[in-house]
């Protein structure tokens, strides 16, 4: 999947994202932050490429802790465990609706290029955020 100038995959930015702050509780807030700018944004306003950016690579770190959400680790990501951001869970998956939506430079960048499968990676982030339906939770009886 080639990018459009200008962007760049979540995973890098996931990784830089978790690296911003070198003490657990200034990661889970620098996560937060991302995606609240994103959801922040008025109706109409243009979501800003690099703000979208951060938004899904906080996302993606979000999903990665959720059942069926890919796993962020790499040889660049932080020495200290990200921690529980699963709480973030309903935030992550408003900012991915945000930058899907438009007006977002990011999502019209990715439109201009073809960029199908990146709609799809990020709708798959949101399928991994979103909660199990009851019957796919694991459990003691079944």
């Amino acid at each position: 999947m080639t990018r459009p100038t200008g962007t760049m995959g979540y995973g890098k930015d996931a990784e830089a994202l978790a690296q911003q702050y070198e003490e657990v509780p200034f990661r889970e807030q620098a996560v937060r932050t991302a995606l609240v700018r994103a959801v922040d944004i008025p109706d109409g306003v243009e979501l800003d490429a690099c703000e979208a950016e951060r938004a899904v690579a906080a996302a993606a770190l979000v999903a990665a802790q959720c059942p069926g959400g890919e796993p962020a680790a790499s040889a660049y990501g932080p020495d200290e465990p990200l921690p529980d951001l699963t709480g973030l869970r309903g935030l992550a998956v408003d900012a991915l609706g945000r930058v899907l939506t438009e007006p977002s430079e990011l999502y019209e960048l990715w439109a201009e290029s073809g960029g199908e499968r990146w709609v799809a990676e990020v709708r798959r982030l949101e399928n991994a955020l979103l909660p199990q339906p009851a019957d796919e939770q694991p459990g003691l009886f079944r």
